[in-house]
């Protein structure tokens, strides 16, 4: 009897680890998975905070962020139906063993702010991903020991078709969003984000307080400047960032600046408060961005220049990328320095557009999504590219859940209705 109890209670424990992991590492690798870009972009800040950068072809964190995110969502379905269980519970208990040791170091020594295991979707800091990640590496432990008390929901036969359609879901999920954008935005940049209120500060509250640094060159040495001592046109532009000189409290938008290339004036305000329409064209490194529409955004333009609307190129790129771009495309839209990581924050397209009004985003096309002429046939006013586009978050989760619940369903139902009772027949047989 005691040791049914045991048996009862130990299979209670390692179960209720399992849905732990397994749902936890669901929504890790689906966060990552809809935002390949973003993982990309934290990885990276791993590898230069380790100063590795240099020993990785720049495409390789992508492709390793992507996977990664296939195999944290896949290990979640696997544990969640307890399919797999030898692949799932090693693979949860390696991840675990790994990256709780790495988040105790970034915790003691903050290399980077946040580990991005959850993208942008739950920020924790550095301590609380240790505090979180020592809780599912005892789970994962348990699982792990314990692996043949997890309680299956689908038979052995029918595992096979789970496992494959979740690779194949998550991986074409992944590269639909980063040919298009990703379809749930976790940024204070989403659209219908108004920029000028995300940059307000409560009354009373400290602001902390930020400094715009320039690195320019001159003669072949590098020197690096603030707006209280910008030098003068003898210097060459290389590239600017935005650094945090005094912590206060942070609005969820607190690093958007346009600095103006024609005049070295800071014309935010004025764009940000404009009541027409503004095009922005976000181009985080202009030397990177894909050139293979570029007439299509000559031609949107055209159009903003034909109807009155203000277009502004946002980079952080110096000056002589920009007129490399300027002669190979015939650019001739004005150019704005914005930070680095706050173009790659505001949309995951290199280029990638929006269409601005009082300071609220209406709309962001990717490059590959580029409104054209059939689209632009009258004033914006006019349009229903003028209005603001209507996106729910919770309808979008409920397509993605659909075209994954649905055929798992199925293959349920195949497994209860037709599986299972002919196991039941053969076995009555014997």
């Amino acid at each position: 009897m005691e040791i049914d109890k045991k048996h009862i209670v130990g299979k209670v424990w390692v179960n209720l680890c399992r849905f732990l992991l397994g749902a936890l590492f669901i929504f890790s690798g689906f966060v990552k998975a809809v935002d390949p870009l973003g993982f990309f972009y934290k990885i990276q800040d791993y590898l230069t905070a380790f100063g590795m950068i240099s020993w990785f072809p720049s495409y390789a964190p992508l492709l390793v962020g992507i996977a990664l995110s296939a195999i944290e969502f896949s290990v979640g379905v696997f544990l969640f139906l307890g399919i797999r269980r030898k692949v799932a519970s090693v693979l949860a208990l390696l991840l675990m063993v790994v990256m709780t040791p790495l988040t105790l170091y970034l915790a003691l020594a903050n290399p980077v702010s946040d580990c991005g295991c959850f993208g942008d979707a739950w920020i924790l800091t550095n301590w609380q991903t240790f505090g979180k990640n020592v809780v599912l590496l005892v789970a994962a432990v348990s699982v792990f020991k314990w692996q043949d008390l997890l309680v299956r929901f689908i038979t052995p036969k029918m595992e096979w078709m789970i496992s494959m359609y979740t690779f194949l879901f998550v991986f074409a999920l992944s590269f639909y969003c980063l040919e298009n954008l990703p379809i749930l935005d976790f940024r204070p940049y989403r659209i219908g984000a108004n920029i000028k209120a995300g940059m307000e500060i409560p009354e009373g509250a400290k602001p902390s307080v930020f400094e715009s640094r320039f690195i320019l060159e001159k003669g072949g040495k590098r020197q690096e400047f603030t707006l209280d001592n910008y030098p003068d046109s003898t210097w060459t532009f290389v590239e600017s960032r935005t650094i945090l000189k005094e912590k206060g409290y942070e609005p969820p938008i607190h690093d958007f600046s346009m600095m103006s290339l024609d005049t070295w004036e800071d014309i935010t305000d004025s764009v940000l408060s404009d009541k027409g329409y503004t095009f922005l064209l976000v181009a985080h490194r202009i030397e990177g961005a894909d050139d293979s529409n570029i007439d299509l955004i000559n031609e949107i333009y055209d159009y903003s220049v034909e109807h009155g609307y203000g277009f502004y190129a946002l980079t952080s790129s110096p000056e002589d990328e920009i007129e490399l771009w300027r002669d190979k495309t015939g650019a001739e839209y004005p150019f704005c320095q914005t930070d680095d990581i706050t173009l790659k924050t505001i949309i995951r397209s290199n280029p990638g557009l929006l269409l601005v009004k009082d300071g609220t985003i209406l709309n962001k096309w990717s490059d590959n999504r580029l409104p054209d002429e059939y689209v632009l046939t009258d004033s914006l006013d006019k349009l229903e590219l003028g209005k603001q586009k209507q996106e729910s978050d919770l309808q979008t989760i409920g397509y993605v859940l659909l075209w994954f619940i649905l055929p798992l369903m199925m293959v349920l139902c195949v497994d209860i209705l037709v599986v299972r009772r002919r196991e039941k027949q053969r076995l009555r047989q014997q």
